[in-house]
Parts: C-alpha cells; sequence; structure tokens
C-alpha cells in the first residue's frame, strides 16, 4: 500500500531550531542541573538515552525540562525559520492529496505559530510529546486520520523519530539536515535519508498516493 499519511517531525525537520537551541543550551544546564554541551557534535550521533546519560540529566526532572524549553522557545519563535524550501514542499505534498500531520515535543501553540501560514496545511497535531512518547502520538494521529500504518510514513532527524516510528509498526525517513548524523539515522535502517528538502515530493511522488 502507498502512502496517504505523512508525519513530520517540527525542529531540525521542518524548522531550524539548532541555532536557537545551541543559544541556550548552557542556561538551560545550568538551571537544570545537567553537563553543558561543550561539543554537540559529540552527541549528534548517540540515541536520546545515550545523549541523557553523557550529560547527566536528572531523569526526573524531563518534564520540568521540557516545559521551561518550550517557554523559552515561544519567546523566540521569529528568531527560528524554515529550512529552505519547506513551505513550498508542503504545499506541493498537500495539493497533491497527501494528509499531513505534524508530531512534535513542542507545544501545539508553539508548532502552529512556527508554521505560520502553512498550518493550514496540517490536518493533525500531536503535541507536547515526551522524550520517549513520540510512538504513542503516531498512534493518535493514525486513528484521527483513519490510516493505517502501513501507509503512514514518519519523517524526522533524530534518532528517537525512528525508535518511535517503529514502536509505532510506521516507517520512517530521515533528513540529513537536523540534529542528529547521516551516520547514526542510517543505522536505524530508515526507508531513505533525504539529503535536502526538495528531495521530499519527488520521492513520495514515487512511493505514495496522491490526487492530483
Amino acid at each position: 500500500m502507498a502512502y496517504r499519511l505523512i508525519i513530520f517531525d517540527l525542529d531540525g525537520t521542518l524548522s531550524d531550531s539548532l541555532p536557537w537551541f545551541l543559544s541556550i543550551a548552557s542556561t538551560a544546564a545550568d538551571k537544570h542541573g545537567f553537563k553543558r554541551i561543550d561539543d554537540f557534535e559529540s552527541i549528534r550521533g548517540k540515541t536520546s538515552r545515550e545523549i541523557i546519560k553523557a550529560l547527566n540529566v536528572p531523569l526526573w526532572r524531563l518534564p520540568s525540562i521540557a516545559r521551561s524549553m518550550r517557554k523559552l522557545k515561544s519567546q523566540s519563535l521569529d528568531q527560528i525559520q524554515f529550512f529552505p524550501g519547506v513551505p513550498d514542499m508542503l504545499s506541493e505534498l498537500f495539493d497533491r492529496g497527501l494528509m499531513l500531520a505534524v508530531v512534535s515535543s513542542d507545544s501545539e501553540e508553539n508548532a502552529r505559530r512556527a508554521l505560520g501560514s502553512s498550518a493550514s496545511l496540517i490536518v493533525h497535531f500531536a503535541c507536547g510529546a515526551s522524550m520517549f512518547g513520540k510512538a504513542k502520538k503516531f498512534r493518535e494521529v493514525m486513528r484521527a486520520a483513519a490510516v493505517p500504518p502501513k501507509a503512514t510514513l514518519a519523517i524526522g532527524d533524530e534518532v528517537r523519530d525512528a525508535e518511535a516510528a517503529k514502536d509505532a509498526g510506521i516507517d520512517f525517513a530521515g533528513v540529513a539536515w537536523g540534529y542528529a548524523t547521516v551516520e547514526a539515522l542510517a543505522k536505524t535502517n530508515p526507508v531513505t535519508v533525504f539529503a535536502s528538502v526538495s528531495e521530499i515530493p519527488a520521492w513520495l511522488s514515487r512511493h505514495a498516493s496522491m490526487v492530483n
């Protein structure tokens, strides 16, 4: 069965939030009691659990850290831009008849603001996912869209996106421009790793059920 539902991650996949994240990472580390990220490249190839261990993040503080980060981000959304080509890519997929969804650890309010006019192209939002809670959100979106796992594709930039997709029984495609390295994503056995935003519509034209 061809894909009918495409679930996008937000940060690192649609929006280029890494510069913002790095600008506040040390402040967040000091506030919440974990190690500063001295060398971001050294953690890009790690899984979420490995990153948590490397930074000595107290697990019990993950929810409060997430809330704090969402609040900080809401104050800085005007500094965070789409990756080049994202609005046109979303419009093209929407016009072809694909159902588009966003699953994010961020709040829905932040996600909608970040997407701007492109938010109208997203038929389902499932936001506020915990560090290891994306699989549940994927299932929520599939139920809401009435689309089975075999017709669903998740697109994201982190190993945890791939792990969540596997848990939810759906295919995963990585992107080469986000938080994780291409090598780390390749180890998760994705159906593909996109090298550029412009590759997404072309690839999906061969693997998705679209309405012209």
